[in-house]
């Protein structure tokens, strides 16, 4: 055998010996034997590195220095999922489904792992990027650092796409976590809080060795793409198994909500038998074809549902009440707590949400308090021990001025919060507006972060954020932690935001009540800041999703003076501040006030291409018939009690050639 073909046999059989043993469980050799393959190879790739594969089975043990991790965005968005906290909720969902889907509906089952979630992408069977969750458009690319797992597979196996992504959990699992931190206890170290934090601490090291280290693994629940010739969500878990993928074998496919509460109730009583920490259920519709005509909200797929398991409590002491202020002045009270171990996290701080909340449940300092963890993510008091409230105490007293700048607090007609309205001075809310501005659904400013722009505020180099494009090198370099090529770095970053899309440049400014969704229906329809800032209320009310809270709060933006200068200010830095020439020119308004349903299978354009050429020509892509309805696009397998409720109301059925045609 020539030494190509000794290498290739090599790599082949420590694969499989490597599957057999994370996947399967089921090893066929020895650690020992494993391990002189595993040399063989090494000193073989040593000393022919013609035949370098990167994907090779030694690049297991690392050794990749990372210092600085690129953003990639992702080719399929990763949606959050919407949570449920009670038996309730789930029936809840399904009647929402119900209403929304001809026929029977299965469901798949399955453990919510509590790890980092990751997106694995693949081509011609082998990894070639993973990249972290981000903001679910973007993440962080840790490929390095990755490829030391050995639950994720360096080359699949069988019949899979020709490229395709693939979601799941990097976790670290409880007896790894355990002997981790008896290892640094042993050597005098701070032992690690929990596991899912150590997992995604892991992801983030920038030497791959050292994460080599870590037993970490990947649980894999999701496979996105083309073509990948699958129809259901348990069969893709099934396809995604025999690839050579780590796929929970606790999945569960059944027929009916009862059978998905089954499964709920089962889990919540046994989880603390599994190797990892879980914090809930994922309950999915099994048929894609489902999945694709139940689509999405803003935030959330609506064909999948969280079902998080009872919050822990713990008691303990409320030492102090203090107050922040945020970007738009909203005041944010915050209950100092005696610190605790929470759900595998020390508390010490807790949202106190606003003044109605402190009064409903009588929160005073001095307090024993009973606090749990809202989603298992933000911590919150949920009841006072009122036996051991001390016999001096004194009822709270909501601040009447800004803990800030001591400007009269206001507290507008049917809101819960108060706010300071001192949107010039309130250094609190000058530095929030200017770290919103750069963040990364914003404007993305590299090399610019949160405690920068506090300095640079602290230091009178910037008030707002038009003065970050009057920045020089020179200003910035004798900032604390500041180098020269840091600083550069910061200038140049700032520069390229000038290239930043109109809807985001929107989002960016900051204009209360105005997020990334209601920021792109604005500059779809207005088309440019100076058609924005003319118009009135009562134009903008007309705008679909627009009410009048928003309506009313872009009005109150573009009145200022101080924000029209900021504005005039961009112009000349060459913000972009209207939609592109490109952009427009594949937009028009023949749809325009026109509401459409799209249902069923299409042969020369996929659904998601239909919705967005309904949403370019001025239309509206609804979910569900209505009176409001103006026309059902009917593709193939379109469901029979939509087709009859379209007719009962009148409404024209449109095949896709008819749509089309529409258009022209």
């Amino acid at each position: 055998m020539d030494i190509k073909s000794k290498i290739e046999s090599l790599r082949d059989d420590l694969r499989q010996h490597n599957y057999n043993y994370y996947i399967l469980d089921n090893p066929t050799i020895s650690d020992y034997e494993f391990d002189m393959k595993l040399k063989e190879l090494q000193a073989l790739e040593e000393a022919h590195p013609e035949f370098y594969d990167e994907n090779s089975p030694t690049k297991r043990v690392g050794g990749t220095i990372t210092k600085n991790f690129n953003t990639v965005v992702h080719d399929f968005r990763m949606y959050s999922l919407d949570n449920s906290y009670s038996k309730e909720d789930l029936m809840d969902w399904e009647k929402r489904i119900k209403k929304m889907i001809d026929g029977e509906v299965q469901y798949t089952c399955e453990l919510k792992y509590d790890g980092a979630s990751m997106n694995l992408t693949y081509e011609n069977g082998k990894l070639v990027r993973a990249v972290t969750r981000g903001d679910g458009v973007q993440g962080d690319e840790v490929t390095a650092n990755v490829k030391t797992i050995n639950t994720v597979p360096l080359q699949l196996k069988g019949d899979y796409p020709e490229r395709f992504d693939i979601r799941g959990e990097i976790v670290l699992p409880i007896e790894g976590f355990l002997k981790m931190n008896e290892e640094r206890i042993a050597n005098e170290e701070e032992p690690y809080r929990n596991p899912r934090n150590t997992a995604s601490g892991s992801l983030k090291l920038q030497d791959s060795s050292e994460v080599a280290k870590r037993p970490l693994e990947c649980l894999l629940y999701s496979i996105k793409g083309n073509n990948l010739n699958v129809s259901t969500q348990f069969e893709g878990l099934e396809k995604a198994r025999a690839w050579g993928f780590k796929v929970p074998k606790e999945a569960k496919l059944v027929n009916s909500i009862d059978e998905v509460l089954d499964y709920v109730n089962y889990w919540e009583e046994h989880r603390h038998n599994l190797p990892y920490e879980i914090d809930g259920v994922v309950v999915k519709v099994n048929s894609l074809f489902q999945q694709d005509e139940l689509g999405y909200t803003a935030k959330a797929p609506r064909w999948a549902m969280a079902y998080k398991f009872k919050a822990e409590q713990v008691s303990t002491r409320l030492n102090e009440i203090t107050y922040q202020v945020g970007r738009t002045g909203a005041i944010t009270p915050v209950a100092n707590l005696e610190p605790v171990q929470l759900a595998g996290t020390i508390v010490k701080r807790a949202s106190l949400h606003n003044a109605d909340q402190i009064e409903k449940l009588d929160i005073r300092e001095g307090d024993a308090v009973f606090v749990e963890k809202g989603g298992e993510i933000i911590p919150k008091i949920i009841a006072v021990d009122l036996t051991k409230r001390p016999e001096d105490s004194k009822p709270t007293v909501y601040i009447t001025h800004c803990p800030e700048c001591q400007t009269e607090l206001v507290r507008p007609e049917g809101e819960a919060k108060h706010y300071c309205p001192n949107y010039n001075g309130c250094p609190p809310q000058i530095v929030g507006r200017i770290q919103h501005y750069i963040s990364r659904k914003a404007m993305d400013i590299e090399g610019l972060g949160g405690e920068t722009v506090a300095l640079l505020v602290k230091e009178s180099l910037i008030s707002n954020y038009a003065d970050l494009y009057e920045l020089t090198v020179e200003q910035v370099i004798p900032l604390e932690r500041m180098a020269e090529k840091s600083a550069e770095n910061l200038v140049k970053g700032i520069e390229a935001s000038r290239q930043i899309p109109f809807e985001r440049v929107l989002f960016a400014l900051g204009i209360r009540y105005v997020g990334e969704t209601v920021a792109k229906k604005l500059a779809k329809h207005y088309k440019s800041i100076d058609a924005l800032m003319f118009t009135s209320v009562l134009d903008l009310v007309t705008v679909d999703e627009i009410g009048e809270r928003i309506a009313e709060s872009v009005v109150e933006f573009f009145s200022s003076e101080e924000n029209k200068t900021i504005i005039e200010r961009l112009k000349t830095y060459g913000v972009q501040l209207e939609i592109s020439a490109e952009k427009l020119a594949n937009q028009t308004d023949k749809l325009k006030g026109q509401t459409f349903v799209v249902s069923g299978v299409f042969e020369t354009i996929s659904r998601n291409e239909l919705k967005k050429l309904i949403e370019d020509n001025g239309g509206k892509v609804s979910s569900s018939i209505s009176s409001k309805t103006s026309y059902v696009v009917a593709g193939d397998k379109m469901g029979p009690s939509k087709r009859t409720k379209a007719e009962s109301l009148g409404i024209s059925l449109l095949t896709e050639q008819e749509f089309l045609l529409l258009l022209k």
